[in-house]
């Protein structure tokens, strides 16, 4: 019986000396398992005598069961420590407030949010939206706009020029979005009626000018359009944009190459304390420029002047979001830092529409 009390003593010492649930389970494959070593103890009765099996056979079960128990009780005591490790490894401090949700905490930047608002407003009165290419021919970003020869924002220290193709031309980051009226009036019959949102490029740096900045201009081609057409256009969208019950403008002669007459428009403001206020106040602050589409721009577009006449206008996007929202700096619309995003950004699911609201 010596061999059976030195296998007991063995696989009690293994039993006790296993410290997880992994080496509990190997403790009884190696003991109870198809080819343990209590296993074929068992598989020996057969060869013996009733006498031996009794004596021997009695003493191989008791040994069976009596591993079978410590094994069970230590894999139970092993599992509740390894859940109670895992308790304290886990621990929540249900004080803390609840994390909020990825569509909670994302932000919608300021340039998306009052793109979107313009597109409501302006949709709203009939117009569409129409883009182009960032990458413009001198063609359409100057000559067809009426820019004369050596005027200064075909010059170097205004315009972001390409070098020379194989034919010499050389195409330039677009200064402004109006190439997309003449590409639209060449693709598209009268009536027109359009906005324009996109990036433009312009050499100039500082808090108020950024290199890439965002402009929004509009275009209306009829036979019938004229300057009255224009100003009601503005003063409908100036009162909605800015959420006002009315505005007061004037308009100031101007001078742009595209347009004849042309104008700079004025709203009237209270500048007198830390945040503009529109529709009230005696100051007067210039928001955007517009004017009557000029005669060689139609011919451009391949539309006859004696026909057709159009007004356009056009604004900076990152000017007016600053106006309305109230942000001091250009700047931080392109420094990509989270906290100003936090504090100035919108809610994902706060779309914008006339009904319900423009702003948060």
């Amino acid at each position: 019986m010596s061999d059976l009390e030195n296998l007991k003593t063995s696989l009690l010492a293994e039993i006790e000396g296993a410290s997880d649930e992994a080496s509990i389970e190997a403790v009884r494959v190696n003991a109870l398992g198809k080819k343990g070593s209590v296993s074929e103890l068992l598989k020996t009765l057969g060869g013996m005598s009733a006498e031996e099996r009794q004596t021997r056979g009695a003493a191989i079960n008791a040994l069976k069961t009596e591993v079978t128990e410590a094994i069970t009780s230590r894999k139970t005591m092993l599992k509740d420590a390894a859940i109670d490790a895992r308790l304290k490894a886990e621990t929540l401090d249900v004080s803390l407030p609840v994390r909020s949700s990825p569509a909670e905490r994302g932000r919608i930047h300021p340039i998306s949010q009052i793109t979107d608002e313009i597109t409501a407003i302006f949709a709203d009165m009939g117009f569409s939206i129409a883009e182009g290419s960032d990458v413009e021919t001198d063609y359409y970003n100057f000559t067809a706009l009426n820019f004369p020869e050596g005027h200064p924002a075909r010059e170097m220290h205004d315009t972001f020029f390409f070098q020379p193709d194989e034919k010499g031309e050389r195409k330039v980051l677009r200064t402004h979005t109006s190439p997309v009226q003449v590409r639209t009036m060449e693709a598209q019959d009268p009536p027109i009626r359009i906005i324009i949102p996109g990036k433009t490029y312009r050499q100039d740096s500082d808090a108020t000018h950024s290199p890439m900045f965002h402009q929004v201009e509009g275009l209306v081609v009829d036979k019938k359009a004229h300057v009255g057409n224009l100003r009601y256009v503005l003063e409908e969208f100036c009162k909605t944009f800015f959420e006002v019950p009315s505005v007061t403008m004037r308009f100031r002669p101007s001078f742009f190459p595209f347009t004849e007459p042309s104008f700079e428009v004025d709203i009237q403001c209270d500048r007198s304390g830390p945040i503009v206020k529109f529709g009230e106040g005696t100051d007067w602050m210039e928001i955007l420029g517009c004017g009557m589409v000029h005669p060689n721009v139609l011919r451009a577009g391949g539309l006859d002047p004696d026909e057709y006449q159009g007004f356009a206008w056009g604004m900076g996007l990152d000017r007016i979001a600053m106006l309305k929202y109230g942000m001091p700096d250009l700047r931080d619309f392109f420094n990509a830092d989270v906290r100003w995003m936090n504090h100035y950004g919108f809610r994902p699911l706060d779309m914008p529409t006339l009904f319900g609201g423009l702003s948060q």
